[in-house]
């Protein structure tokens, strides 16, 4: 190609191309055929009635759906807050109920419901649906923290394009401590989101900034990390990680009940997903699971600290090896000097 100025502006149109091919396929493979996958649900029942009940609603939804029976209503209200299935239907010839906690996922209760309605149409009784576990009204569908998920990583994963392009002068220590520092306000602003600005966080505020720090500093730190490396292909990585495979993996719209494998597999341990299933289980779930979830951001956080102390072992071997050439030709414009002296 002649002109080095139009090979310039075409290199760079790589990277919004790549972004624009890699957000459809992450996007519409993960939301737009959301089906149930082994969705596990129960009835309540004791006797052999209600096993050839669940196994006749096994035998008709197939893969759709795992089925266990349990003894009583209040043990299909446990399992559904320690988040072990996502409806328990209770079989009656006159009021037939399901059970469901539409904060764990309003698209998993929606599901269910749509699978336990005709049943019940077909013993021409209305089905009578209690939540358990209702998010809040000021979020009613249960995907605000959702859309917080969303906030606290434009903030994060923005914040190392600028400090890779601001910051690429400064040692790399530094620029990892302005991570730390960013990682505070971008999660402080998150708690002001959740809480005082949108009422996302009826309770617990201090522990869901907490896991929105663990979560901001993981991603930052692997930026800074990465961005040794990769330079200006750092913004696409980013894009892959924590947008493409965050996003669509989190649990946040649609649980991994209703993805395939690939995104379903992805949510046992992203960072997206502990941060939207922790604070789940914080705000709605008595901190049931909580635990798991704080870890995997933990595990993220240290997964940054290893890239950045990587990339930073990285630069202290690169810098003597820039330094010389600097040497050298310094020594030879001295030489040159006292030449001319003479």
């Amino acid at each position: 190609m002649r002109s080095p100025a139009l090979r310039h502006v075409l290199t760079h149109l790589v990277t919004p191309l790549l972004m624009c091919i890699g957000m459809g396929l992450a996007y519409m493979g993960a939301f737009v055929t959301p089906e149930p996958h082994h969705l596990p649900v129960a009835v309540v029942g004791a006797g052999p009635e209600a096993k050839v009940f669940a196994q006749t609603v096994k035998d008709k939804a197939g893969e759709a759906l795992d089925v266990r029976t349990v003894a009583t209503r209040a043990e299909g209200v446990d399992l559904l807050k320690s988040r072990e299935i996502t409806g328990a239907y209770v079989p009656s010839a006159k009021t037939p109920e399901l059970v469901i906690a539409s904060a764990g996922s309003d698209m998993d209760a929606l599901a269910v419901e749509k699978v336990f309605t005709p049943v019940a149409a077909g013993q021409g009784v209305p089905l009578k649906v209690t939540d358990v576990a209702p998010p809040v009204a000021d979020d009613p569908t249960g995907q605000g923290l959702f859309f917080l998920l969303i906030a606290l990583s434009i903030g994060s994963y923005a914040s190392v394009a600028a400090l890779g392009a601001a910051g690429a002068g400064l040692p790399l220590r530094v620029r990892a401590l302005l991570a730390v520092g960013v990682s505070a306000v971008v999660s402080g602003i998150g708690a002001l989101l959740a809480g005082p600005v949108f009422h996302l966080a009826h309770h617990g505020l201090a522990g869901l900034w907490g896991m929105a720090w663990l979560y901001s500093a993981g991603i930052l730190l692997i930026g800074v990390g990465l961005h040794t490396f990769l330079k200006r292909w750092t913004t696409l990585a980013m894009m892959v990680l924590f947008v493409m495979l965050n996003f669509t993996s989190s649990g946040g719209l649609y649980r991994p009940e209703l993805q395939n494998g690939f995104f379903g597999t992805l949510h046992a341990f992203w960072n997206g997903a502990g941060f939207v299933e922790g604070a789940r289980s914080l705000l709605y779930f008595g901190s049931d699971g909580l635990a798991r979830n704080v870890w995997t951001l933990v595990v993220w956080l240290l997964l940054g600290l290893a890239v950045t102390a990587v990339a930073a072992a990285y630069e202290r071997g690169k810098a003597p090896e820039e330094a010389a050439p600097a040497a050298h030709e310094a020594d030879a414009e001295e030489e040159v000097e006292e030449t001319v002296g003479v």
